[in-house]
Parts: C-alpha cells; sequence; structure tokens
C-alpha cells in the first residue's frame, strides 16, 4: 500500500459481488396487509480513492442507471409489471432522469480495529432532477488489495421532487422515506 508516499488509491467498484437495493414501505390503512416492495438495483458503477491506513484525501463517485431497478419479491406477473410501470414511468420519470450519481465533497473514518472503518459520507446527490446534500455512514473493512463496505440509510422522496407512488388505483400508497441498504466490494486498479 502506498501510506508511507502519502499518494491516493484507486479502486472500482465490482457490481458483480456486490448489492444495492431499495426497500418502499407501505402507507395508510392497508400498510398492515399491504406490499413493501423490495427493488434490486442491476446497473450501477462507483470509484473511491483515498490514502490506504489513513483515508486522508478520500472521495467516492456512485452512478446508477435508474432503468436497471428489478423489483425482487414474489409476485404476480401482472402486478410486477404495473409496479415497473409506476416507478419508471410515474415515480422516477426515467425518460427524463435516467441515473442517480452520489459525489462526496466529505468524508471521514474512525478506526474501530486494524481493518475496520467506521465512515460517514457526505455530498451531492442528484436524482430526478435535483441535486442536495446527503449524508450516511457504513462500515468499510479492507483487504489486501479491495475493500468492502456495507450499511444502510434513508432517502426522502419529496427532497428531489419525486411523487409518492400510489398503486392498485390508489388503494395504497407507499411512505415518503426509502430505505437504501449496501453491501460493495470495491478492488485497487
Amino acid at each position: 500500500m502506498d501510506s508511507a508516499t502519502g499518494e491516493c488509491v484507486c479502486y472500482e467498484i465490482d457490481p458483480r459481488p456486490s448489492q444495492f437495493t431499495v426497500q418502499a414501505f407501505a402507507a395508510g390503512l392497508l400498510s398492515g396487509v399491504a406490499h413493501s416492495p423490495k427493488i434490486a438495483i442491476r446497473d450501477w458503477s462507483g470509484q473511491a480513492q483515498f490514502v490506504p491506513e489513513t483515508l486522508r484525501a478520500a472521495s467516492l463517485r456512485i452512478k446508477i442507471k435508474l432503468a436497471s431497478l428489478q423489483v425482487l419479491d414474489e409476485m404476480r406477473e401482472t402486478d410486477r409489471r404495473e409496479i415497473h410501470r409506476v416507478m419508471f414511468e410515474e415515480v422516477l420519470d426515467i425518460k427524463h432522469y435516467p441515473e442517480l450519481i452520489f459525489e462526496s465533497t466529505e468524508i471521514a473514518a474512525e478506526k474501530q480495529n486494524q481493518t475496520l472503518y467506521k465512515v460517514r459520507f457526505g455530498g451531492n446527490l442528484t436524482l430526478h432532477g435535483v441535486t442536495a446534500s446527503h449524508q450516511f455512514t457504513g462500515q468499510v473493512a479492507f483487504g489486501v488489495d479491495s475493500f468492502r463496505a456495507y450499511g444502510e440509510f434513508l432517502l426522502l422522496q419529496p427532497v428531489y421532487g419525486i411523487p409518492i407512488a400510489s398503486i392498485a388505483g390508489g388503494t395504497m400508497r407507499l411512505r415518503e422515506e426509502i430505505k437504501i441498504s449496501f453491501y460493495v466490494v470495491a478492488r485497487k486498479t
């Protein structure tokens, strides 16, 4: 590692072993029996760089192609198609806003042990044509030429001008917040 020279090392996120999911939650009277879909993000990329061992000069950039979102839950195919239609056309409007981009502005790390850090990421998240400040935390574990990062955070849709989904003829509505969970594997380039 280049910690002795203080030079940044670049890592590329490997989406094959990595997982990125979104969980929406039902709201209202039917929330106890309604469906709260879990959605996988299939097409995304990212790069990180930092000075090894100190995590100084750290930066992170993530790009998600929103058309790659896919409902994971077991359901009838007609229900799946309806959720995809509402998600892509009415909620995310992927024709006009095809990507989500996160670019860090600050990263702070607290060493937990020899290879594990608790990391706070702050930056700008661009979604649905709106860029807003966003922060989240995660755990980062280092290997020889790789790292794994994992965690979860909430995202409030109204901050980004995203309409709250209503499904099944308006009988089911989703809550404003969605939970994003990540398990990321990145390799030194």
